[in-house]
């Protein structure tokens, strides 16, 4: 337990970072299949999806290190949910289905997990 409360700075840098490479990254990729440009939207996804696993990693390590806060408990399952409707999303996208309603989802679920992150949203 000491490891995560004594790392927790690095934990939190790593975290912040990952969702501003990960919302950029997506929505270039996002972009790029409804461009229809498929060889640098898939790369593009390939490397979101390593960033969803530098996200979740560190922000389990988060949880840890403040004893699984419900707050933030509450905010790492709405973050799960945006991780799952960016590849929705991206998927519809690939497919040249209709993928909008995802897209706003992702970013009214994004918003509100950004928002809790920074304290804006609190309960």
């Amino acid at each position: 337990m000491d490891f995560f409360t004594e790392y927790y700075s690095i934990f939190r840098a790593t975290h912040e970072g990952s969702w501003a490479f990960l919302i950029v990254l997506f929505i270039v990729a996002f972009v790029l299949y409804r461009s229809r440009k498929l060889k640098a939207a898939t790369i593009l996804h390939m490397i979101t999806r390593l960033f969803y696993l530098f996200m979740l990693v560190s922000g389990i390590a988060m949880l840890v290190a403040l004893n699984f806060n419900l707050f933030y408990v509450v905010k790492g399952l709405l973050a799960v949910l945006v991780i799952g409707f960016m590849e929705m999303a991206a998927g519809k996208a690939k497919r040249n289905e209709n993928s909008l309603g995802s897209l706003f989802i992702v970013l009214v679920l994004a918003l509100v997990v950004v928002l809790m992150g920074f304290g804006v949203i609190n309960f």
